[in-house]
């Protein structure tokens, strides 16, 4: 049977709040470019609907919304519903990095008359993807004195930008010999960051004046960088893509689409028997293993005080985690025609047909994969079909090719029945990802429909 489009599926008036929650999504991408900004813009629009610190209530009542924040970049929000929280909750977990650059502790040096930053890269990339791209810095930084700064530069008008430079095609025989991993090997990702060069000092002149501006701007010294999260990420807005205007082409859509998706549908669910909870972690794209990732505690100590504070005994927190229900909203790829032999035709999602239910993820024998039941993938089948949302089945690609994990294991891991269900895309992990608005809009009508589900 040939699957069709979301496109050829909607009607006119669906097809236009596509558009325009796509568009949404778009803004969206261009002004949340790092995991803080995500949190930020979350707590923000979540307090103007009524939310507040959980550390402001002592006990919870059905209806009562609240959020709990982890060092800026990670962030839980709950509705408590009219349910016991002993019925368990619904829960939809994304994860708000991407891939990036980011500056090491000791950055600055000059070489040759330039100034350049020295960076480690975040995250699985194609290395040659990042070199001669306009690149923008986002970061904080704390000064000795303990004081913050903001560091935002490259996407606001006027702003300077940076790039990686890259050798030229006349010059590079030796370069075209090697393998991609071989020719553009990790230390070669040097972010140009000037050459004019101070007069007034005998040594590193243009490593000096960089300094100075920094310091005149920002108040910044050399040593500040030991103490600083500074990212380099592409500069300029998501953009449209496509005649149509069907397709987004932005950075960090990996995981930010299922960031924006999973929120509005937190946001906008209107039947709320269960109690809803979405997660927004940090770390994902490095494995999960600091403080703001799934692996952290803190989404379990948040659970434990929901418990606590809605007057249950702790005991019951082990119904909770057994009645709760979950999805890992995270992307994955579609079937791009250009490299169809990386899929399984028969099992792979196709972009604008839909928000993707993923069975397996990880690769070569389902190695961290969670490997949801029969009875779970049926349930939740049954919820998207119900709400008429235009979903598919897809795995990531071809079993022996590779593979990827995501935090479903981590929730998984309270015995909480957990499925991955996010929209697939083209490039990811890319500087520029390309997603489908009908699949974006698609993701957010099945997490709506999870959350309001009975």
């Amino acid at each position: 049977m040939e699957l069709k489009s979301a496109w050829e599926r909607w009607d006119d008036a669906t097809k236009e709040s596509a558009i325009r929650f796509g568009d949404q999504y778009r803004d969206f991408l261009t002004e949340n470019k790092t995991e803080r900004r995500c949190v930020a813009s979350a707590v923000a629009e979540a307090e103007a609907s009524g939310y507040v610190s959980l550390e402001k209530k002592s006990s919870l009542v059905p209806g009562d919304k609240v959020y709990r924040i982890n060092r800026e970049k990670e962030v839980v929000l709950a509705l408590i519903g009219k349910d016991s929280l002993t019925s368990g909750a619904r829960i939809i977990v994304s994860h708000a990095d991407s891939p990036r650059i980011d500056l090491k502790g000791n950055p600055l040096y000059e070489e040759e008359g330039i100034g350049l930053f020295k960076t480690s890269y975040y995250g699985g990339i194609k290395k040659y993807q990042w070199f001669t791209l306009p690149l923008a810095l986002y970061g904080v930084i704390f000064l000795k004195d303990g004081s913050r700064v903001t560091l935002e530069i490259g996407d606001n008008p006027g702003d300077p930008v940076f790039v990686i430079t890259d050798l030229l095609p006349h010059l590079d025989r030796e370069q075209g010999k090697k393998s991609i991993e071989d020719g553009f090997p990790g230390e070669t990702l040097n972010i140009l960051a000037g050459s004019m060069p101070d007069s007034s000092v005998e040594k590193e002149k243009v490593k000096a004046h960089i300094l100075s501006l920094l310091s005149e701007k920002y108040g910044i010294r050399n040593d500040d960088f030991f103490s600083a999260e500074i990212q380099a990420v592409p500069a300029g807005p998501a953009r449209d893509l496509g005649f149509d205007r069907s397709l987004v082409l932005g950075y960090g859509q990996d995981d930010r689409a299922c960031v924006f998706t999973s929120f509005r549908a937190m946001m906008d669910s209107e039947k709320n028997d269960n109690t809803c909870i979405c997660l927004i972690v940090d770390q994902e794209e490095i494995g999960s293993r600091g403080s703001t990732s799934a692996q952290s505690f803190f989404f379990y100590y948040f659970l434990q005080e929901l418990i606590e504070k809605s007057g249950l005994p702790s005991e019951e927190f082990r119904n909770f985690c057994e009645k709760s229900k979950a999805l890992s909203a995270d992307t994955s790829s579609a079937l791009d025609p250009t490299f169809r032999d990386a899929h399984d035709p028969r099992n792979a999602r196709r972009i604008g047909h839909g928000v993707g239910v993923e069975r397996t993820t990880g690769g070569r024998g389902k190695v961290f994969s969670t490997e949801p039941s029969a009875e779970y993938l049926a349930y939740i089948r049954g919820i998207f079909d119900a709400r008429n949302v235009v979903w598919q089945a897809g795995d990531l690609g071809k079993v022996d090719l590779g593979g990827g994990g995501t935090v479903a294991t981590y929730i998984a891991l309270f015995n909480i029945d957990t499925v991955d269900c996010g929209p697939g895309g083209f490039s990811v992990h890319a500087p520029f990802e390309v997603m489908s608005k009908a699949d974006i809009y698609s993701a957010y009508l099945g997490y709506k429909a999870f959350y309001e589900a009975p």
